[in-house]
C-alpha cells in the first residue's frame, strides 16, 4: 500500500480530563483516502473532507466508537505516548433506554 501523504488523527478528553492526540495508522483510513482520491479526481481537499466526514461525522457522531492501540517500536522508548491507533471498531449507538430493565 502506498504511503498516505498526510497524517490523520483523533484528538480527544480522556475520562480523568486529559486531553490526547493519537495518530491513526488504520489500513481501512489508508484505503477510504485513495478510494476517494480517485472519486474525487486527484483533489486532495475533497479526499481529505470525505475522510473527515467518514471518521469524524459518521464514527464520531452516529456510532460507538472504541480505538485499537498498538505501539511503535521506533517511539516506544522515546516518545511520552507511544501509542497510536491501528484500528476502528464502530458498532451502531445502542439506545441506553433499552438496556434499563428496571
Amino acid at each position: 500500500m502506498k504511503k498516505l501523504p498526510f497524517k490523520f488523527s483523533y484528538k480527544f478528553t480522556t475520562e480523568d480530563g486529559k486531553e490526547s492526540t493519537l495518530m491513526i495508522e488504520d489500513w481501512e483510513l489508508g484505503a477510504l483516502y485513495w478510494k476517494c482520491l480517485e472519486n474525487a479526481n486527484g483533489d486532495e481537499t475533497v479526499t481529505c473532507q470525505k475522510v473527515r466526514e467518514k471518521y469524524f461525522d459518521d464514527f464520531v457522531k452516529r456510532r460507538d466508537l472504541h480505538f485499537f492501540l498498538g505501539t511503535t517500536k521506533k517511539f516506544h522508548s522515546v516518545a511520552p505516548n507511544p501509542f497510536i491507533i491501528i484500528g476502528a471498531f464502530y458498532p451502531p449507538k445502542i439506545d441506553t433506554q433499552q438496556l434499563n430493565l428496571f
